[in-house]
């Protein structure tokens, strides 16, 4: 039942001009800061090529990339996950939902699964992108594996948080703007870490960002990959407990 509530979802994201949208102009900013970075690493190859390990093609141009792909994600994924639940709640259908012999947590992972379906989909064209490199060039797949798991991490965490959102408020433009404020004020957090103080350390470890961070260094931690697991399935908790709720109200 899973499945099949992931599949319709997949379904519907692909049927709307929205996703289509959104999917081309995150493409299109993507494409175009590849191909500046890309400049950019040219004009200084003759000065890098001079110098002893100087960093290349993967630290120059794919890590940037991602870098910015993670920062675009955080705005497109409120927009194709607010959706999910509030879209069923304004129109009345959740009420049938609620009839269909399907448990809360079915919905939840069902809907869940559905855009990260779409998401793959960005995930792999932007990867598409520094992979493009090797017909010219050599990358480091170490870094680069790390980065892109990074980026698939954050689209994963993302989708959780906005799925959670989405089943706050019947309002579709609501539980976006919701999931805006709540991803970034979870990337920005470790902003206050530079006051110090005994928060920093918490701070620091609640931001998305850093986590990523290091991922985007290549260096992969248990402590980071079990902060993305902790985050989305906490979110998906939640969204399972509001589920729940709006049924016994019901």
């Amino acid at each position: 039942m899973i499945l099949t509530i992931a599949s319709r979802e997949l379904r519907s994201l692909f049927l709307s001009p929205l996703a289509w949208s959104l999917l081309a102009v995150t493409q299109f900013i993507l494409a175009w800061l590849f191909l500046v970075q890309l400049d950019g690493f040219l004009q200084i190859q003759p000065r890098l090529a001079a110098m002893e390990g100087a960093p290349g093609l993967t630290d120059l141009v794919a890590a940037p990339l991602l870098d910015n792909a993670a920062i675009i994600v955080l705005l497109l994924v409120p927009l194709l996950a607010m959706r999910l639940i509030s879209e069923e709640l304004r129109s009345g259908t959740f009420s049938l939902l609620l009839s269909a012999p399907v448990s809360m947590t079915q919905i939840v992972l069902g809907k869940y699964l559905g855009l990260l379906g779409m998401l793959a989909v960005i995930l792999m064209l932007t990867a598409a992108m520094p992979l493009s490199l090797l017909a010219g060039g050599s990358l480091d797949p170490g870094k680069l594996a790390a980065g892109l798991l990074g980026l698939g991490l954050v689209l994963a965490a993302a989708a959780a948080a906005g799925l959670f959102m989405s089943t706050l408020s019947p309002q579709p433009a609501v539980a976006a703007v919701g999931a805006y404020g709540l991803l970034l004020f979870l990337w920005l957090i470790n902003l206050a870490t530079g006051a110090g103080g005994e928060g920093s350390a918490l701070f620091a470890w609640l931001s998305m960002s850093t986590h990523f961070e290091r991922l985007l260094s290549g260096l992969v931690r248990a402590s980071d990959l079990a902060y993305y697991l902790l985050f989305i399935t906490g979110f998906l908790a939640l969204a399972i407990r509001r589920l729940d709720s709006l049924r016994t109200g019901a």
